[in-house]
């Protein structure tokens, strides 16, 4: 009969191969970064120290709404081919068959250390999020993540509650300390003030939000909104929902919401998800010549998104949100 392996003994099993791992060199590496970018515009992720393409690989609500896992993969497996190689799960994403994370951990296996990997917990209790966090490696095939995010940080009180004693800073940084966790972060959708509140209080090395908190109703000075916050903390920022603005403003090229998402000089990066292998292609061919907009391209496009700034009618506003999740089905 197979034994049981308590929580302890797996935390411990884990950070020793991790540890192990840092001490052999992977075949064929001699000091130089594994990654491999294909010649795409890379940049440096804040303090992961990570270099990174400028665009990540979504891997939530729009690559999960490909049904067909093997379709799914083939996407995604041409992307990590061409470059894109910054990978972008969570604990809950997925669609009524199968998960994300274990979608990813599929291909994730033969080639680990070419990849960096985040994933998010979305659990606040420290028991909670460490049962999530062994749950996500079982799923992904692997015994360390690059980037892990506390997920949607909610309200000023949510902010708050990741550090008490008890509550899941606490495990990620004991991961952390022991290699299962390399690099910590947070994601926000629905408050900026929250997000600045996490800002404000911990030390973190990643925060990924909703590109609709970018702009200011005048009501605060700019420089005291989120990103500019998290960059001048030496900060890796990553935008999302890049794309998402068509669905409240009308006439919007996705060449244009991409290109601008990149020309914002307080993020690093934008993670997109992608469902086709043309969305792909096109994406790709954004990136591979990319120069910042001109000034005069960016106010156009500033004003056409004041729709999207002011936050109507987005779902992600809503309290209710689930970030990436297709059904309401919780997957084991």
């Amino acid at each position: 009969m197979k034994k049981k392996i308590t929580r302890r003994e797996f935390v411990q099993a884990t950070a020793a191969a991790t540890a192990t791992m840092a001490l052999v060199p992977a075949a064929g590496c001699t000091g130089s970064p594994p990654y491999d970018s294909k010649g795409l515009p890379t940049v440096r992720l804040g303090k992961t120290g990570a270099t990174v393409p400028i665009l990540g690989f979504g891997c939530g609500s729009r690559w999960m709404s490909v049904q067909n896992t093997d379709k799914a993969l083939e996407i995604l497996e041409s992307a990590f081919n061409q470059g894109l190689y910054y990978w972008d799960t969570a604990a809950n994403y997925g669609n009524e068959q199968i998960s994300s994370e274990e979608r990813v951990g599929m291909l994730l296996k033969e080639r680990r250390e070419k990849v960096f990997l985040v994933t998010k917990t979305g659990d606040r209790d420290a028991d909670q999020a460490m049962k999530s966090v062994e749950r996500s490696l079982k799923r992904l095939q692997t015994d360390h993540i690059d980037l892990l995010h506390m997920h949607a940080v909610s309200s000023v009180e949510d902010a708050e509650l990741l550090g008490e004693k008890g509550q899941v800073l606490e495990v990620l940084h004991k991961l952390k300390s022991e290699g299962v966790v390399r690099n910590i972060g947070f994601t926000g959708h629905a408050s900026a003030e929250g997000m600045k509140r996490a800002l404000v209080l911990y030390d973190c090395d990643v925060m990924m939000m909703a590109l609709n908190h970018q702009s200011t109703d005048r009501t605060e000075k700019f420089e005291e909104l989120p990103a500019p916050l998290a960059m001048k903390k030496g900060m890796g920022v990553v935008a999302m929902k890049v794309i998402r603005p068509r669905e409240t403003v009308n006439g919007l090229a996705v060449s244009d919401l991409v290109r601008y998402a990149l020309s914002l000089k307080d993020f690093h990066m934008a993670n997109i998800g992608m469902d086709s292998l043309e969305v792909l292609k096109s994406n790709l061919e954004i990136i591979r010549d990319f120069t910042p907009l001109d000034e005069g391209k960016m106010e156009e496009l500033r004003l056409a998104l004041q729709p999207f700034y002011e936050g109507n009618h987005l779902e992600w506003m809503n309290p209710a949100y689930l970030d990436g999740w297709n059904s309401h089905i919780q997957l084991a």
